[in-house]
């Protein structure tokens, strides 16, 4: 059942016993099962006639579990780290439960690039210890929280004949680098006159 658990009475494994007289009772040994009990069982099966006699036969019980867990996430940020890389592990986003035990969880995405910038879908699949499974999506932002490393050289320019000049971002840039990419430079002085 849904809490992991289940009983019989010993009028579930009656089949057909008898007696010369009549027969007064039955019981079985073993009665409550849980998820430590899933497969088969031997149960000690008794009955007992008018006259106090009583004979056992054992048998199996087999406890199933057909329950699917309930597969539940939680959305999750990562950074990318200086290698333009980042990575998750399931239990990051799992949230889930089963009736029994889950024995095993695995993302369809584990690991993220400078491509992945933004929101992720992911697929978790948990399963639990009888192979009965279930699936839900998280989202996975992915951040890039490290600063390009600014590289620059000194420029020598030249004034033209009316005494003006002006130099480019990429002119200045010396192999700045960053963790994924550089999308712009600009320089907070580009023009320059004889003032200069």
């Amino acid at each position: 059942g849904a809490n992991g658990t289940v009983s019989i009475v010993a009028d579930d494994l009656e089949n057909g016993s008898s007696d010369n007289c009549s027969i007064v009772s039955r019981s079985v040994d073993i009665s409550s099962f849980s998820c430590d009990d899933l497969g088969a069982n031997t149960v000690s099966f008794t009955v007992t006639d008018a006259g106090g006699n009583t004979n056992s036969v054992t048998t199996s019980v087999t406890v199933e579990d057909s329950i699917l867990p309930n597969a539940v996430t939680q959305n999750v940020t990562v950074a990318l780290d200086a290698n333009g890389a980042a990575s998750i592990i399931a239990d990051a986003i799992d949230q889930s439960t089963d009736n029994c035990t889950i024995a095993s969880k695995s993302l369809d995405i584990m690991s993220f690039d400078c491509a992945d910038l933004g929101a992720n879908t992911v697929m978790l699949t948990v399963t639990d210890q009888s192979g009965n499974s279930d699936t839900a999506t998280a989202i996975v932002t992915v951040e890039d929280a490290i600063a390009p490393n600014v590289v620059t050289q000194n420029l020598a320019v030249q004034l033209n004949a009316s005494g003006d000049a002006s130099v480019t971002a990429d002119a200045i840039d010396n192999g700045s680098t960053d963790n994924c990419s550089i999308a712009s430079r600009s320089l907070d002085v580009s023009v320059f006159d004889c003032s200069n």
